[in-house]
């Protein structure tokens, strides 16, 4: 059942994804193989990852519910951070490429440790992880290694706060 809720959102995202692609006005086509492209990347980190995902939908009605959920932000720079971000969103940051090992030069000298201390000891606590939009996998890499570290209810929030902002949700912002 999770596993289809999972496909699903993926396909939703995929949809909405490439109904703005559509609007570009290139070949009919050749915009079917743009989305046909980012749907199969966007499904094999999520498989490979072995997490969820979440529709800014279903984030934002998650954060209206006041439910105790973490989320994390894996924008790369801390002024991106501290202009906007997902209301309540703590900084992580993580590479692009995948990292299979913990590499501090990579995550701005954080350790994993500090980020265990991030995520908390209740393995079991919605965890929601998104980066800048659909095609950063900043977000991917967070959501996997939450997983790796044994952490079960981790989502990624692929649209992350382009999509958002597109939402036209509050952001968050650091003084």
């Amino acid at each position: 059942m999770r596993f289809m809720k999972s496909v699903l959102s993926i396909a939703i995202l995929s949809a909405l994804m490439f109904i703005m692609v559509g609007c570009l006005g290139s070949d009919k086509f050749e915009q079917e193989v743009v989305k046909e492209t980012g749907a199969i990347k966007l499904t094999r980190e999520v498989q490979r990852g072995n997490y969820d995902v979440i529709s800014t939908t279903e984030l934002k009605s998650l954060l209206d519910s006041k439910k105790d959920v973490l989320v994390i932000d894996t924008m790369p720079y801390e002024d991106s951070y501290k202009k906007e971000h997902v209301p309540g969103a703590k900084q992580f940051l993580f590479p692009i490429p995948d990292m299979v090992k913990w590499d501090v030069k990579a995550t701005d000298g954080k350790t994993q440790e500090q980020f265990i201390e991030l995520l908390g000891p209740d393995k079991d606590k919605e965890i929601v992880i998104y980066c800048g939009f659909v095609k950063c996998t900043r977000s991917h890499n967070g959501a996997a290694w939450a997983k790796k570290l044994g952490y079960t209810n981790v989502k990624r929030y692929p649209g992350g706060i382009f999509a958002w902002k597109g939402a036209k949700n509050p952001v968050g912002s650091v003084k």
